[in-house]
């Protein structure tokens, strides 16, 4: 792995948790920003949130001004900001009185076509410079961003601006060719369309070229006085049936995007940070573009897809200090094992963190394997616009846990009562549905057209996630499942994550996930669907051995009765296993909203 430079290899306790590791002199390792939970949680108030960022006079808020215009102006300017590079392996360079700069041209840019504040922006790129600069620049126009995930067929995004009224979209000379030119006439509202590679000499007809529109600006632009509760994002998410939902994100979610940037993922100004999240979705928003520039680091950007090779070279060859990823890559990592990792010199890496769905122990364990550091599991969700409970720095892992709620998030484990009336669960191990107190700055303010459907999300003070989870004694959290993702069997509520996290303990597996299906005696058995890591080779045997390792591992009224290989399981673009999809092609059900599925089975 090269000069890890590390004080202890591995720090673990007793009872299998992780702690800190501690760098020597010779790393980046300030102190950690959340050294002492309880005493930043005891006196922690939103107050003092918010007095961590500037604001606006007569009490505004406005992302952009927090993200870039405050380091401009606060004598950081020529701190980079981004670092892109290019798929090509081209690099670019911002710093954040350049992205002020540039985002201030978009923003003429906008006024120049007649886009007032409060009308939506949407973007449709891949990670490149132009997404960056158009979204701040929007935020400070006081338009509302809407982010589309660039891999989304044109079905999908039709859709999305429809139900979002789109009047402006940032894409590309491909994309547009490709996804939007057919549609125009379904978007009679989309009124302009700017390509981020187009040049006046080749324009597509009823477009506008990114260098004639944009760069031709002045970068004097005077910020739009947007207000704490003005919308500024739109993020799209897919329901269970349906259509998919709009939460709808005010300009004062940045005090929770900043707030949680710095306690869970512990930024500081001097930080190299990599978020690989895709900005098309909520994590590559909030992360990837927002909390890291709130707090002051060099955001690195790369705009090609997954590759191990491509991934370990960014962290080695830009030394970066953060490092925020999907557990999806996670595992893809793992099956290269880490052996790939040799004559890389991860040196500069000082915290990992995970993100988008639960990360199996077995996860953390091979990371403070292949790193010297457990990666750090988080649970939030597109509705509450931040991380909401984390595992911290200074503070033990346990693998599996999504870690302890931030300061100033009141978390609970609560039961529903037939009348709808919500009880708070004080035992601890006792499983229920995961609920939070209103009132953090980024809650959603409303879904976009479905007031009704919004408030069906809260019971008096409490926000319903629809998580089930359980705490333990130490107060750590740990996911069960989706409230419609349990499995009941024989009176055993059994949470799907658990059962997959055994079955990837064993060597042959590389991704599973698990369903209930109907049976006559037990009301649900226990059915999993496993793809294989390479080398290992679908049989009778191979099947065998997992049941019985499952069995041996969770017992027989927990382990899967069944179990299906297959090539593939059906995900999310962002790296969920849908097992809802799975549980409706296994019983013949309605498949819902499919319009984020990364892989199809039929």
């Amino acid at each position: 792995m090269g000069d890890g430079r590390h004080s202890d290899a591995t720090n673990t306790t007793d009872n299998g948790q992780y702690a800190v590791i501690v760098k020597d002199a010779a790393g980046f390792a300030p102190p950690p920003n959340l050294l002492d939970y309880e005493a930043v949680c005891d006196r922690f108030s939103w107050d003092a949130a918010r007095a961590m960022l500037e604001g606006l006079p007569d009490g505004g808020r406005n992302i952009a001004y927090e993200a870039v215009d405050r380091h401009a102006a606060g004598g950081r300017g020529g701190h980079e900001a981004l670092r892109l590079i290019a798929a090509d392996g081209s690099r670019r360079s911002l710093s954040y009185a350049a992205l002020r700069d540039a985002s201030c041209r978009f923003a003429h840019a906008l006024a120049a076509l007649g886009v007032a504040p409060g009308e939506r922006v949407f973007v449709l790129c891949g990670r490149v410079c132009e997404l960056y600069v158009a979204v701040l620049g929007a935020f400070r126009a006081g338009c509302t961003v809407c982010p589309l995930f660039s891999a989304f067929g044109p079905e999908p995004i039709a859709t999305r601006m429809e139900l979002g009224d789109a009047r402006v979209l940032v894409t590309t000379r491909a994309l547009y060719r490709r996804k939007i030119a057919a549609l125009r006439e379904r978007l009679p509202g989309l009124r302009h369309v700017i390509l981020t590679d187009g040049s006046t000499t080749e324009a597509e007809p009823d477009t506008h070229a990114w260098d004639g529109i944009v760069e031709s600006q002045s970068a004097d632009y005077v910020l739009h006085p947007t207000r704490p509760e003005d919308i500024a994002l739109l993020h799209f998410t897919s329901g269970t049936t349906g259509r998919p939902k709009g939460a709808l994100h005010a300009h004062e979610a940045v005090v929770t995007h900043h707030m949680t940037g710095h306690y869970a993922l512990d930024l500081h100004a001097e930080d190299i940070f990599w978020c690989t999240a895709d900005p098309g979705w909520v994590t590559g928003m909030s992360y990837g573009i927002i909390a890291p520039l709130t707090n002051g680091v060099t955001n690195v950007v790369v705009e090609s897809e997954f590759d191990a090779a491509t991934w370990y070279g960014v962290l080695e060859r830009e030394r970066v200090s953060v490092w925020y990823t999907a557990p999806t890559a996670i595992r893809m990592l793992m099956k290269l094992g880490t052996e790939a990792l040799a004559g890389y010199d991860f040196s500069a890496l000082r915290f990992l963190a995970s993100v988008g769905e639960p990360l199996n122990p077995e996860a953390v364990v091979w990371s403070n394997a292949a790193f010297g550091m457990p990666f750090h599991d988080n649970w939030w969700q597109t509705e509450t616009g931040g991380i909401m409970i984390a595992n911290y720095c200074a503070l033990d892992v346990k693998p599996g846990s999504m870690g302890r709620p931030l300061p100033g998030i009141d978390a609970a484990i609560v039961s529903r009562g037939e009348d709808g009336t919500v009880t708070v669960i004080e035992q601890a191990d006792e499983e229920g549905e995961l609920a939070l107190r209103r009132g953090w700055p980024s809650m959603m303010r409303d879904y976009l057209n479905e007031h009704a459907r919004y408030e069906r999300c809260f019971e008096g003070e409490w926000y319903l996630t629809g998580d089930l989870a359980r705490r333990d004694a130490d107060g750590y959290y740990w996911f069960v499942g989706r409230a419609d993702d349990v499995i009941k069997s024989a009176g055993h509520l059994i949470g799907p994550f658990e059962v997959e996290s055994a079955l990837m303990e064993h060597a042959a597996v590389a991704e599973a996930g698990v369903i209930g299906i109907p049976d006559a005696v037990a009301g649900e058995q226990v059915k999993a669907f496993v793809a294989l890591k390479p080398g290992y080779t679908a049989s009778r045997e191979l099947n065998r051995a997992l049941l019985g390792h499952a069995r041996k591992r969770l017992g027989a009224a927990v382990a899967p009765k069944t179990i299906e290989f297959r090539d593939n399981l059906p995900k999310t673009r962002s790296g969920k296993i849908m097992r809802r999809l799975l549980k409706a092609r296994e019983l013949g059900l309605p498949e819902g909203d499919i319009s984020t599925l990364e892989s199809d089975e039929h």
